[in-house]
Parts: C-alpha cells; sequence; structure tokens
C-alpha cells in the first residue's frame, strides 16, 4: 500500500508539523525527506525532465521545507533562504529605485544595517516608524510606499504591532505588509489571519530549534507574487542548502512541542525576575505590566521565551553575563538551550549608539531566550547570577540621600 498525505486534510497543527509538505520517498519509502545533495538532475531527453533541472532552481529536500512551513503558516507558498538576512534582502529586490519602504524602528540590528548602510545606497528609501501606534505608520506612508515592514515582538524590545491595523493602512496605501513572526514562530502567531502578504523568518531560530543550522523562510499566497520571489530567488541565488533544509524539517516536527515549553519557562523566568527586581525592569508580553499585553493576547496564541531585562548599567548588566551557567551568554535564540545576550554590544552593534539610546536599547540590557530545561534550574542560575549585583546608581543615591536625613 502507497502512503499518500493530503495536505488538505490536515487541520491539526501538530499533524502539519510532522507530515505537511513531504512526499513519499519512491525508491525505498523512507519515511524521512532524503537529503538531495545534488547540483544536478539528468534529464531523459532535451527538454524532458523531472522537474528538476538544476539544484539553485529546485531542490526536494528544500521544497519539503518550504511546502512545510508554508503550510504551518497558512500560506500557499514557501521559499527558502541562506539566511534569514538573505531572505529580506531577496524580499528587497521585489522594489526598484525610488520606491519607499516604512520600516519598523525596533527591528533586528541586521535588519537595520541593510536597509541603512547598503539598500539606501541602491535607490531604495526607508522611514523608520515606531510601529505600535498605527498613526505613526500611515503618517510615514507617501505615494512612493510599497511596502511596511513589521517585527512583532520586536528585538529586543518586546514591542506589539496591531498587525490589522497595519495590514488595512498597507492596503489603503497598495502596498504590501511584510511581517518578522521570528519571535512568535506559527505557533503563536498567524499573521495571514490580520492581513498580512508576506510573513518571514529566521528559520535559524524557532522553526530549526536546535541551534544547528543557519536560514531564513518567506511565505506568501499570492500566486503573482510568489511568481516573482520565485524568480528572484533563482536569479539572486540566496537559496538554502538540502542538508539546512533537512535540519530545520527535522525541528519543524517538533516545534509543537517545544514551543509550550518555552512559553512556560519564559513566563516563570519573567515572573522570578519581576519579583528580583521589579516589574518595570521586565519587558516580557506575557505580563500584565507590559503596556501593549491585552493586544498581545488578541493576536498571540502565546509569548513565547523572550525577554528584557533592563539593569541601568552596563556593569550591572556584565555582572549576570559573566556569571551565568545554565544560560549561556551567546548571540541567536530560539534553541532548546537557553541564551543570554547583550544588545547593545551584539545584536544590535551595527545600530548607531545614539539611534540604540533614543530606541531604549541601553548599555544595561540583557535579552534572554528561555530554552526548555527544567524551570527550577534555570530560575537557580538567575538567582545565583545575580546575587551580590552592584547598586544601581540611581537607588544608591536615594538611599544615601535617606539616610542623610
Amino acid at each position: 500500500m502507497t502512503r499518500v498525505f493530503d495536505d488538505d486534510l490536515a487541520q491539526g497543527f501538530a499533524t502539519r508539523a510532522i507530515h505537511a509538505g513531504q512526499r513519499p520517498e519512491p525508491l525505498a519509502g523512507a519515511i524521512m525527506t532524503p537529503v538531495y545533495l545534488t547540483s544536478t538532475y539528468v534529464q531523459d531527453e532535451l527538454g524532458v525532465n523531472k522537474g528538476y533541472e538544476y539544484a539553485r532552481g529546485k531542490n526536494p529536500t528544500r521544497q519539503a521545507l518550504e511546502r512545510n512551513v508554508a503550510a504551518l503558516e497558512g500560506g500557499k507558498h514557501g521559499f527558502a533562504f541562506s539566511s534569514g538576512m538573505g531572505c529580506v534582502d531577496s524580499l528587497m529586490k521585489l522594489f526598484r529605485a525610488g520606491d519607499h519602504i516604512v520600516c519598523g524602528e525596533n527591528v533586528y540590528g541586521g535588519t537595520y544595517r541593510l536597509f541603512d548602510k547598503i539598500l539606501q545606497h541602491m535607490g531604495l528609501s526607508f522611514t523608520f516608524v515606531d510601529t505600535r501606534d498605527p498613526q505613526r505608520i500611515a503618517d510615514a506612508c507617501t505615494p512612493a510606499t510599497r511596502a511596511i515592514l513589521v517585527e512583532t515582538p520586536t528585538n529586543p524590545l518586546m514591542r506589539i504591532t496591531d498587525l490589522r491595523a497595519a495590514a488595512e493602512i498597507a492596503h489603503r496605501h497598495d502596498a504590501l505588509l511584510i511581517v518578522d513572526n521570528t519571535f512568535a514562530s506559527p505557533f503563536f502567531q498567524r499573521p495571514f489571519e490580520f492581513g498580512a502578504d508576506i510573513v518571514y523568518h529566521s528559520t535559524t531560530k524557532y522553526l530549526n530549534g536546535h541551534s544547528d543550522m543557519i536560514g531564513g523562510m518567506a511565505v506568501l499566497n499570492d500566486d503573482a507574487l510568489a511568481d516573482r520571489i520565485q524568480f528572484i530567488q533563482n536569479a539572486a541565488g540566496a537559496v538554502q542548502g538540502p542538508f539546512d533544509c533537512w535540519l530545520a524539517l527535522r525541528g519543524t516536527k517538533t516545534l509543537h512541542l517545544r514551543m509550550p515549553r518555552h512559553d512556560e519557562n519564559g513566563r516563570a523566568v519573567a515572573k522570578f525576575l519581576v519579583e528580583q527586581v521589579g516589574e518595570e525592569q521586565v519587558i516580557y508580553a506575557g505580563l500584565e505590566s507590559h503596556p501593549q499585553h491585552e493586544l498581545a493576547k488578541k493576536q498571540m496564541k502565546g509569548f513565547g521565551g523572550m525577554i528584557a531585562l533592563e539593569l541601568g548599567t552596563k556593569e550591572r548588566a556584565n555582572h549576570l553575563l559573566s556569571r551565568v551557567r545554565v544560560f549561556a551568554l551567546a548571540e541567536s535564540l530560539g534553541g532548546v538551550e537557553s541564551l543570554i545576550s547583550h544588545p547593545a554590544s551584539m545584536t544590535h552593534a551595527s545600530v548607531e549608539p545614539d539611534r540604540r539610546s533614543a530606541l531604549g536599547i541601553t548599555e544595561g540590557m540583557v535579552r534572554l531566550s528561555c530554552g526548555v530545561e527544567d524551570v527550577a534550574d534555570l530560575l537557580s542560575d538567575l538567582e545565583q547570577a545575580l546575587e551580590g549585583m552592584p547598586e544601581h546608581g540611581a537607588a544608591r543615591a536615594r538611599r544615601e540621600t535617606a539616610g542623610a536625613a
């Protein structure tokens, strides 16, 4: 009996995560999609092939991943790229000199660097705005605006964009709404349900989940737009290699198991940190103290494991960063292991200091990516790392003033 899986019949997220986009392997019936390590394909005769000509254009392993993630996002077309930045750069090739893009001001530092340091010199123009306020998005639009690009929650300030409002503004201006869904993953947030036109990810993060590959993914529904991106992907060549695709496909099979644990640990760690340093210093969309908590609840099904912590000074931040033992001081996020980083000198080092300061990305801010370890161990690690932390200058001044009085 030949096993055929019909993607259209897979309604449950877990079933789609495990099965969607994968076809029976014809040679031996392997349950796992093979890694097709080939650069080219033998043709039956001149002009006749099995749908594959050259691996930059198509690769069966890559196609399986593309179909799988598209199904998870609720989209029709997926395109896997060599990295998240390769994905963004390829998406920007949809536009031409003179086009204008409205972009969230607190996006990943690499996105800002690409736009501000490279693409603006090639004729595209960008306006960076606080996308928490839909009116600011609308005010930034011009007759030349072709896209609104947002990241929600943002990196690292955990700001939330009202996706439905952003989509309405974009479509009113005949522009595309492009959403970076990396932090939430399709398990917790489905931007197409709120009007997004293109959803993209760094698959390096939650989709893969094991910190062992680099990749990017764009998903969309419009057929004509998909044809354009297919052409760009083949012409520009920022395609993902088959083994990295296989690793990401292995990761998506457990996404529905990992994300609830990231969320559970994230909530517990955020609550613990509030008790340790105060709710004003902990930025996590799952806390009621987060100013956009209610909006996050409306468009997200969970809050994940990403937390920003404001410690006031670089000295205090370094105290924590240098003493953790379970949390690892490293770039990136979304893996099964817990990571901690210093955005000002790591993920957002390419953003000018005055701009970082204006955004609120201070020298005292650290970012935590809560993994799936035993939560008691994460809390114990943070507790011992916080011990003996130098007192914040403002707190010391208040104490000394009170003592003098």
